[in-house]
């Protein structure tokens, strides 16, 4: 099986021998066009299916990779069948939250109602790329620490007024930011 996005690629073999091959053939394929694979990015994963005795790992441990923004795993479906999981790579995440921090700290002293619509916007995009089946507690995650995070640099836009959890829960009221969904079903 092969995946492609954009210069992103995987490709999925069922025999060992066929991926060791491909692995020796592809970079000399690739500089035919004056291109080159990325050192650190190509590599092979042993990605079996766990026997019944061993507990699968969500980590980049064995048996895990990260793939456009997600970390694949294996893990059971609600009939007890083993299914690739996919949930949002820890690094992606961390860098999101970055983002958002750098952001509300910049704009902390703009009027509520165009931070709360410029937030918005960002948690909608977030939600339409990671917003796949099985990735909902990490869309939830985001949006609490979004949430959070919000409400930190609205309390710091004065030395006297307080923005406390009951005044924020009630601004949340009036402008209200998206709650995650699951766009895509995959």
């Amino acid at each position: 099986m092969l995946i492609r996005y954009a210069d992103d690629l995987l490709i999925v073999f069922a025999a060992e021998r066929d991926a060791r091959r491909v692995e020796e053939v592809l970079p000399k394929r690739v500089a035919r066009y004056g291109l080159q694979l990325h050192p650190e990015k190509t590599r092979l994963v042993h990605f079996q299916i766990p026997r019944d005795n061993e507990k699968p790992t969500q980590s980049n441990g064995p048996g895990a990779f990260t793939f456009l923004g997600f970390t694949h795993y294996w893990g059971r479906s609600r009939k007890g069948n083993w299914v690739v999981k996919r949930k949002t790579a820890a690094s992606r995440l961390t860098r999101s939250m970055s983002r958002v921090r750098q952001w509300c700290r910049r704009w902390r002293h703009e009027s509520v109602p165009w931070q709360q619509r410029r937030l918005s916007l960002g948690l909608r995009g977030h939600y339409a790329y990671y917003g796949i089946m099985g990735n909902y507690q990490a869309l939830d995650n985001f949006h609490r620490q979004v949430t959070r995070e919000w409400r930190k640099w609205l309390n710091r836009r004065s030395q006297k007024a307080r923005m406390t959890w009951v005044r924020f829960n009630r601004l949340l009221i009036t402008y209200p930011l998206p709650r995650p969904r699951i766009v895509h079903a995959i």
